[in-house]
């Protein structure tokens, strides 16, 4: 039995976050160590999971990419939210993700969104804007080094069909050579998109076979999905939960 269903952005991240809930490693985690979850949008989503209620828009965000002379809408200051560290479930207090990378140990989780995705390559690209490497470079080498799983929840949308790694090495490296946007960082860990959200969640095969839209679906996702009919009736009962998600704004 196959469907097929769209979804845009935000019904994605919802989508993600709730099949990186339940992905094994991070359950494991949560019983039994440590999950760190870096800030970003898709991170949002995947915290509200996590810590089972609502968290206001931009409140656990650093750098987003926005339209040029975009507004926030609002001139209501945003309390930003501190880094949420989970140890054997519970929340820690005044502990920073870097930090807790470098208190891990083998089976431990860091959580972290990307910018960019090669899905067939398996490799994923973080901007980077922050001359110390900012949060992917101070816990990147604790992670790899403790052996903790680099869990990476990000959308479709940012697929693109160029070599992250070498685009890396094309941004010019010098102030002569025009060298003012951010740093693209490679990186690979397990990755998490609709994809695995719903393999994950419903036991179903998924495919992407379409992108885009109008009217709200800039963005979107066209989704084909495969399985038993018990199987793809889970998966829609899941979606129907999801649909209508407000954009991240």
């Amino acid at each position: 039995m196959t469907i097929e269903v769209v979804l845009t952005v935000a019904e994605s991240k919802r989508l993600i976050a709730k099949g990186v809930k339940e992905l094994d490693v991070v359950r494991r985690a949560m019983a039994h160590g440590i999950v760190a979850v870096s800030k970003g949008t898709t991170e949002t989503y995947v915290a509200e999971e996590l810590l089972g209620e609502k968290i206001e828009p931009f409140a656990y965000t650093l750098g987003v990419t926005t339209p040029k002379g975009w507004k926030r809408g609002s001139d209501k200051p945003v309390e930003k939210r501190a880094d949420l560290v989970f140890r054997n479930g519970k929340p820690v207090e005044g502990l920073s993700v870097i930090e807790a990378a470098r208190r891990m140990s083998a089976g431990d989780v860091f959580l972290k969104g990307a910018n960019a995705l090669n899905y067939q390559e398996e490799v994923a690209g973080i901007l980077v804007g922050d001359p110390m490497g900012g949060t992917i470079g101070g816990a990147i080498g604790p992670v790899v080094a403790r052996k903790a799983h680099l869990v990476i929840p990000i959308g479709l949308e940012k697929c693109i069909p160029f070599d992250i790694v070498a685009l890396s090495r094309d941004i010019p490296t010098s102030w002569e050579e025009g060298s003012k946007g951010a740093s693209l960082m490679p990186v690979t860990g397990l990755i998490v998109t609709e994809i695995e959200a719903l393999e994950i969640l419903a036991d179903v095969e998924v495919a992407q076979i379409a992108a885009g839209g109008i009217g709200g679906a800039e963005g979107s996702v066209r989704l084909l999905i495969e399985g038993t009919p018990d199987q793809v009736a889970k998966a829609e009962s899941i979606l129907s939960g999801i649909y209508g998600e407000r954009a991240f704004r």
